[in-house]
């Protein structure tokens, strides 16, 4: 008698809604032996996407938060599989990972395939630079670690320079123009200040930060985080205005240059360090991929179940799915807080799938609200459903640790409790002999 084929689950994508429902899944199905999970990125190594500004500034090193995919995969009873997916056989039930090459671009792994009876689709979003001239080459966006790394090296180095040459130091040398004023450029804004401020006490004497560092922020709407509410944008735009970062709205970029930023009323911005965070698509290569609805963004289009409109066996989910918001008009917003939902309801649904039952779950998105942590200076934010069912604003002390909370509760998903809380204890500690910024 031969073993029964179990079912193969493949997770494309280990983001925080992707690396949830391995976890999950790898605890339940992968343990009891009732399916095989299989994870796919394109890293060795998971950080949570919302702390990327803070690795950016360089108030977060990424070394203590970084999570091992294969640590992972170990513990909780799940495949991790490194690559990028490149492609997609619906007939064959197979997902193609392009060649994986190491920085030299030397070949690591080959080219390769993997068949699957579920797939999940979780590669979220990347930035949507619109086309504007210059963008792709003068810009960093914080869409990975990578990323966010390279733009705290080029501040670093930036600073450095300004220490140690013998000329005065030029127009837009020091200064960082942000393109963008949602929660993450709001909130790079502020770190930004602080960590420039810190890193100049550490022996940078040549550099007056409060004159010389100068921050901006270019929004094309009329006001900051445009998508979230008015009084809320308000108290972002006072607290920043107080830190003394500029705040052009209404303007929109026309074209970025190694100078500068143009925009269309004329304007001319000098900064050397340009980062975008204005808009988002999901990965050119889902355009359309084997016949699978996308939208102009190139979204995945699901259904409620969060199935894909052309093929019951592939599942699409957080930023890189369309998704109607059942009462509302338009699709559900690319926030972590709907792709953990999603997750949790795609566990359950995946169970039902390996089980052989027909039904699913439909997934109806719930607000709990946002908020915005403006470092050590401020955090402000709007509850839903607080109280009588409306929204409640918070700020302070109070909407730091529900900011906070947020990230415990994506750790405590994918270690436990007990865990978190001695990581937790073992932070604090280590914290008061280490620099409050990374210095390299």
């Amino acid at each position: 008698m031969t073993d029964k084929k179990l079912h193969h689950i493949v997770i494309v994508g280990g983001g925080a809604g992707g690396l949830e429902l391995a976890t999950r899944l790898g605890d339940s199905l992968g343990k009891k032996q009732k399916a095989e999970i299989t994870l796919i990125d394109s890293s060795r190594t998971h950080v949570w996407k919302p702390l990327l500004h803070e690795i950016a500034a360089g108030s977060m090193d990424p070394d203590r938060h970084e999570l091992d995919y294969l640590a992972q995969a170990h513990w909780h009873h799940f495949r991790f599989r490194l690559g990028r997916m490149d492609g997609l056989d619906r007939a064959k039930k197979q997902v193609s990972l392009a060649p994986y090459v190491d920085e030299n671009g030397d070949e690591v792994i080959a080219s390769r395939t993997f068949e699957y009876d579920t797939l999940v689709i979780a590669i979220g979003s990347t930035t949507n630079d619109f086309g504007v001239k210059g963008a792709k080459e003068y810009t960093i966006a914080l869409d990975t670690q990578a990323q966010a790394e390279r733009f705290h090296r080029q501040l670093h180095n930036a600073l450095l320079r300004a220490q140690t040459q013998t000329t005065p130091i030029e127009e837009g040398q020091l200064e960082v123009a942000i393109v963008g004023a949602g929660a993450t450029g709001v909130e790079l804004a502020a770190e930004l200040h602080n960590t420039t401020r810190e890193l100049a006490a550490y022996g940078l004497d040549n550099i007056d930060a409060e004159h010389d560092v100068k921050i901006s922020i270019v929004e094309a709407s009329e006001r900051l985080l445009p998508a979230l509410p008015a009084k809320l944008s308000a108290s972002v735009d006072t607290e920043l205005r107080k830190l003394g970062v500029t705040i052009n709205t209404g303007e929109r970029v026309t074209e970025v240059t190694k100078k500068g930023i143009h925009t269309h009323s004329g304007r001319f911005i000098p900064s050397a360090l340009v980062v975008w965070a204005a808009g988002i698509k999901a990965p050119d290569f889902l355009k359309n991929i084997d016949g699978l609805e996308t939208n102009s963004i190139n979204q995945l289009v699901v259904e409620q179940t969060l199935q894909t409109t052309q093929d019951e066996n592939i599942f699409a989910f957080g930023d890189c799915a369309a998704c109607e918001w059942i009462g509302h008009s338009g699709n559900v917003p690319p926030r972590a807080q709907a792709a953990h939902q999603q997750a949790s309801m795609l566990f359950k649904s995946l169970k039902c799938r390996v089980a052989g039952k027909e039904k699913l779950p439909t997934y109806k998105y719930r607000d709990y609200g946002s908020l915005v942590n403006l470092g050590r200076y401020s955090t402000v934010g709007s509850l839903m459903g607080a109280l009588s069912g409306g929204s409640m604003y918070i700020e302070g002390l109070f909407a730091r640790i529900m900011y906070r909370s947020l990230y415990k509760m994506h750790l405590i998903a994918l270690h436990g409790f007990f865990s978190v809380f001695l990581q937790s204890i073992g932070r604090l500690i280590s914290r008061r002999t280490e620099p409050q910024v990374k210095l390299h």
